[in-house]
């Protein structure tokens, strides 16, 4: 351990299981305290308990990031348990169900795009109003191989994504000179439960998408995002603003 993020509180969100569960582990570990969010309760206290049986710092707070209130709720569970904010990972996404734009349903776009891109919106708007009357502040979206590729997923994951990316771009440039960083990160396939949130298969658009998956390395592991995470939020980082870094194994080098 560096304590690479001694002081530092960061709000997580997804952070019951895979790449959050990961970033939160790792972020304690280096001094962080951390703001886990989820809406899995089961599986973060499991990871409340992993990070203070490390005596690690952290809070916990269920958050469905798509509701507004809730994502106030752990900004408010962040202040009012240690004080303030330092750092925001947008992390908490689903997928979509593969299908082309000719067979997207109304319900799966706005369910996507909900928890993908507009949760982002509001987190990181947020973020911004703490950040900039202290004069520093970083925000880190997860986005996705299928933010910068066009046949890595379905159209409204591939549209979410992609919105993640504009996202970070503009937040960056917006704030640059305000003492707030932003950045992303766009794993490829990493070895997560996601999957867990894909229903109802469209055949034709995963036919489609099954084309390119050659040209996709092994998945890496969630550990892989975080320690890409850990080095983008810390001070190591702090020349680094409005980069999207490819975590994927060499996948959109093809």
């Amino acid at each position: 351990m560096s304590d690479q993020l001694k002081g530092k509180v960061a709000i997580i969100t997804g952070a019951a299981s895979g790449m959050g569960k990961a970033m939160a582990e790792l972020f304690a570990s280096e001094g962080a305290s951390i703001v886990a969010a989820d809406l899995n309760e089961e599986r973060l206290a499991e990871v409340s308990k992993d990070i203070t049986d490390k005596n690690g710092s952290v809070a916990t707070v269920k958050v469905d990031v798509s509701v507004e209130a809730d994502i106030n709720k752990m900004f408010d569970t962040a202040t009012e348990t240690f004080g303030k904010v330092d750092i925001l990972v947008n992390n908490a996404g689903i997928m979509d169900n593969m299908a082309a734009i000719g067979n997207v349903t109304d319900e799966m776009w706005n369910k996507v795009i909900a928890v993908n891109t507009t949760s982002v919106m509001m987190a990181s708007r947020k973020a911004a109003q703490i950040f900039l009357p202290q004069k520093h502040g970083v925000i880190l979206n997860i986005a996705s191989a299928g933010g910068v590729m066009g046949g890595a997923a379905g159209a409204t994951y591939t549209a979410s994504k992609h919105a993640v990316v504009g996202l970070t771009k503009n937040t960056a440039y917006m704030y640059q000179n305000e003492g707030i960083r932003t950045n992303a990160i766009t794993p490829g396939g990493i070895a997560t439960n996601i999957v867990e949130s894909m229903k109802g298969i469209d055949e034709f658009g995963m036919g489609r998408q099954s084309v390119g998956m050659p040209t996709s390395p092994a998945p890496g592991d969630a550990g892989d995002i975080a320690e890409a995470a850990l080095f983008l939020v810390s001070d190591k980082a702090k020349y680094i603003n409005g980069a999207i870094l490819p975590v994927d194994g060499g996948w959109t080098a093809y």
